[in-house]
């Protein structure tokens, strides 16, 4: 039944799809399709306007206009298969938060920060430039929102401990996703990967190894899942020493 209410109303000509609506929305009603943010039914929305002051582009505003009426039993159900889905995703047994997807503004350049000394002055050269949470390979769900249409930096564990401007040369502008391939499931790594390389639409991705032969093996990870998914996405791979020098850089090879 359609009734005059207000509802949320996005600009698709502001929105950057980045994604910081979604996991602000109480009832869920927000997620990125094709790099814009989209309202998944009308029913959803409250359109009291909680997510609005975390759209950095101003794409979000609430309108008042006829609109199926605001469900909150569907809103219930809705929330309760993202539970499960999540659960499924990547079950934690301790219970732990570590999975909770979030989605934020990287800290201020080292410009900025200048001018806000109370902010990140204290960080020395410049402050983070991680935009969510998790970053962990096993705990980053495929359908992530913020994987849609990004540049993706796939990391060994120990390149941001052994290369010093990590965030400003390697993360910055770049989502990331964190692992050992020495140590982790290969083949569980494969599948991930390969989920999101047939569904994200990755305009690109880096490859971040140590010089040490175990690290090679993120190489067969990410060409396996890329023939999996069928999918030929640009990959730039950086070789990195155990003193922090970048070794080789360049296209990974076939």
């Amino acid at each position: 039944m359609k009734v005059k209410r207000k509802i949320i109303k996005i600009d698709e000509a502001l929105c950057n799809g980045c994604g910081q609506c979604v996991p602000n929305c109480a009832e869920g009603a927000l997620t990125i399709v094709d790099g814009k943010a989209r309202l998944l039914a009308e029913k959803y929305c409250d359109g009291l306007g909680a997510c609005l002051g975390n759209c950095p582009t101003g794409a979000l505003t609430i309108i008042e206009r006829e609109a199926e009426d605001f469900d909150e039993e569907a809103v219930e159900e809705l929330l309760r298969e993202k539970e499960e889905q999540e659960e499924a995703v990547a079950p934690m047994a301790c219970g732990c938060p570590s999975s909770r997807l979030q989605v934020f503004q990287p800290a201020a350049t080292p410009c900025q920060a200048a001018n806000q000394p109370q902010n990140l002055a204290h960080l020395g050269e410049a402050g983070s430039a991680l935009t969510h949470w998790p970053v962990q390979i096993r705990l980053v769900p495929a359908t992530a929102p913020f994987l849609k249409n990004a540049d993706l930096l796939v990391a060994a564990d120990c390149t941001p401990l052994a290369y010093p401007h990590f965030h400003r040369d390697l993360l910055a502008g770049r989502v990331v996703m964190m692992g050992c391939p020495k140590f982790d499931e290969t083949d569980s790594y494969v599948q991930k990967f390969a989920e999101i390389f047939a569904t994200a639409q990755l305009r690109s991705i880096t490859v971040a190894i140590m010089e040490v032969p175990c690290c090679a093996n993120m190489r067969a990870i990410i060409r396996r899942a890329m023939e999996q998914a069928g999918r030929e996405i640009p990959v730039t791979e950086l070789v990195i020493s155990a003193r922090g020098e970048i070794l080789r850089q360049g296209v990974m090879a076939a």
